[in-house]
């Protein structure tokens, strides 16, 4: 359950513990007055640790220091070393250094040693204990510093992926829409004179395809308003609108062959933003050139190609975004793609995106 992370829950669990500690760890000397009023004062300073562990530390040093009087078992132990590392996990670098030091220093103090005549095992032995908990606090702190940080990096790293796919899809969006309202303008204008019901029908075919193209584009501005929210059910995006822009092409056909499957969304939007795109270059640089797609579901992947039987076209194949965006997406779902002159003088797009295995 959540609540049992909650670190006011850990916090009254440690200082029922310590409480625990220091009543049950006097079987010899018995509970004194002394005794049980240093372990709830010790005990009830456990409940603050992460907030204020200096100021935690110093006043369980002081129950530690009137402990020890006129004999060190009256000491709270398990407060002190859960004190020394709170100040290692909550409380800077160099006011946990100091703390440590004056730990050391403190526990020299109780132990009423002289300097000079302390063996070297006993001398480790007296750093060491108050140092241990300070850097195991220390270390902790590090660690969850990292993690943040790497969760972080991971989170920025999906909103730039999310951003670039997102220009990717203005891109597409963008250029595709606008080619086909410009072809429709096109008609429009050549047949104003001598059919006009033709010409009328054109402009509407441009209007509606301005309007989606602007549906679109306010899909994906307001993903990038609400900083990297996936995209969901994009209107006009996917296999089953293959049928609506290939119509709306003009000159395409459509073929599909195979059993259909229900497709994982980024493959659904990588076969329909890689048709879009090559019908969109066929229309820039063979204007009127006859175009096919072909869509194949086999048993572990999905086929798309795109014919047209325009003329070679010298530097179509080049780095521009759009044929970088059709590699990127196909390489993201883990396919390939192959773009370039066909041997019978046209331009080919070919990609084969794999399918998850079943489970």
């Amino acid at each position: 359950m959540i609540w049992r992370n909650h670190p006011w829950v850990r916090d009254t669990a440690t200082s029922a513990l310590v409480l625990a500690a220091e009543l049950l760890g006097h079987p010899y000397t018995g509970l004194g007055t002394k005794v049980v009023l240093i372990a709830v004062g010790a005990a009830g300073l456990m409940l603050v640790r992460r907030r204020h562990p200096i100021v935690v530390a110093g006043l369980v040093g002081v129950l530690y220091l009137i402990g020890a009087q006129p004999s060190p078992y009256d000491t709270p132990v398990s407060a002190m070393l859960i004190a020394l590392y709170s100040v290692g996990r909550h409380a800077p670098a160099l006011a946990s250094i100091v703390t440590a030091a004056l730990a050391v220093l403190g526990g020299w103090v109780v132990q009423d040693l002289p300097w000079a005549a302390v063996p070297p095992l006993m001398t480790v032995a007296l750093v060491l204990t108050p140092a241990l908990p300070v850097a195991a606090g220390r270390i902790v702190r590090l660690q969850a510093e990292l993690s943040h940080r790497h969760e972080q990096q991971i989170v920025e790293n999906a909103v730039r992926a999310e951003r670039r796919r997102i220009a990717r899809e203005l891109h597409d969006v963008i250029a595709h829409h606008v080619s086909v309202v410009g072809l429709y303008m096109g008609v429009a204008r050549r047949t104003i004179p001598t059919d006009p019901e033709r010409a009328r029908l054109a402009l509407l075919t441009g209007e509606d395809t301005a309007r989606q193209a602007m549906t679109e584009m306010r899909h994906l501005l307001d993903v990038l308003r609400t900083d990297g929210e996936p995209i969901e059910n994009q209107a006009g995006v996917g296999i089953a609108r293959l049928p609506a822009l290939i119509e709306g092409s003009g000159s395409a056909t459509l073929e599909v062959s195979g059993e259909a499957v229900e497709l994982p969304t980024s493959v659904d939007h990588a076969v329909y933003r890689i048709v879009q795109e090559a019908l969109t270059n066929t229309r820039k640089h063979a204007d009127g050139a006859r175009t096919q797609v072909r869509l194949a579901y086999l048993p572990d992947l999905v086929e798309v190609e795109i014919n047209d039987d325009g003329r070679s076209r010298p530097g179509a194949v080049g780095p521009g975004l759009g044929l970088a965006g059709m590699s990127e997406r196909v390489s993201l779902c883990g396919g390939e793609i192959h773009a370039g002159p066909s041997s019978e003088g046209g331009f080919t797009v070919h990609a084969r995106i794999p399918l998850p295995e079943k489970m």
